[in-house]
């Protein structure tokens, strides 16, 4: 069984709308459209090049679906992940007719859960990229297995957020220390724990 990936960009206060660029939300309730580029820099980029060594499939919820679509085969082939991402098999969820045109696009059927299932049997390394409906999902149904977490030194107060709607009780465990970069970029990896959280009692002597 193969892993599925959440690589996803978010600020301090949680909001992952719309990072790279107006153009990925061109929603007028969201003022901050591109609110990663400033932040970017040698290290972060350098850490995103590594997470998506050895991606064989990629899962991506309709609207990433449709800006990639429309961007990744017109770049240049010799280019960081275009020939990857041309290469690999994509699978679409969306409620609607996807265009599919993009070479190795494929859309998930109507029952989500299933359908997700079955793509993880058949791939060894997925990754979800933006797509935050289709994250809510996967959080729900628990149909993730690592989170990987660029944390940006900005407060927006308003957008869509990582955890809006799908989280679950759920436990995570760190796979390594986190890592800042010079911009106060921090990324952070996570596997899926098995278990609910548990609680205590701080004023409890025996703890």
């Amino acid at each position: 069984m193969g892993l599925i990936t959440i690589e996803t960009f978010a600020t301090l206060d949680l909001v992952g709308q719309a990072p790279g660029g107006p153009e990925e939300d061109p929603s007028d309730s969201f003022p901050f459209g591109g609110w990663q580029v400033p932040l970017m820099d040698e290290v972060s980029g350098a850490q995103v090049d590594v997470a998506y060594e050895g991606t064989d499939a990629l899962l991506l919820g309709r609207r990433t679906y449709d800006i990639f679509a429309a961007y990744w085969p017109n770049q240049d082939p010799e280019a960081d992940f275009v020939g990857l991402f041309n290469r690999i098999p994509k699978y679409v969820a969306s409620r609607g007719t996807p265009d599919l045109s993009w070479s190795g696009s494929s859309h998930l059927g109507s029952n989500l859960p299933d359908a997700i299932r079955e793509i993880r049997d058949r791939h060894e390394n997925i990754k979800v990229v933006g797509s935050l409906d289709l994250v809510q999902t996967l959080l729900r149904e628990q149909l993730f297995d690592r989170l990987d977490l660029w944390i940006h030194p900005i407060v927006l107060g308003t957008g869509k957020r990582l955890f809006d709607g799908g989280a679950v009780p759920s436990t995570l465990t760190l796979l390594e220390p986190p890592v800042a970069s010079s911009s106060g970029v921090v990324q952070m990896r996570y596997a899926r724990g098995e278990e609910r959280p548990t609680t205590g009692d701080m004023g409890d002597v025996t703890r």
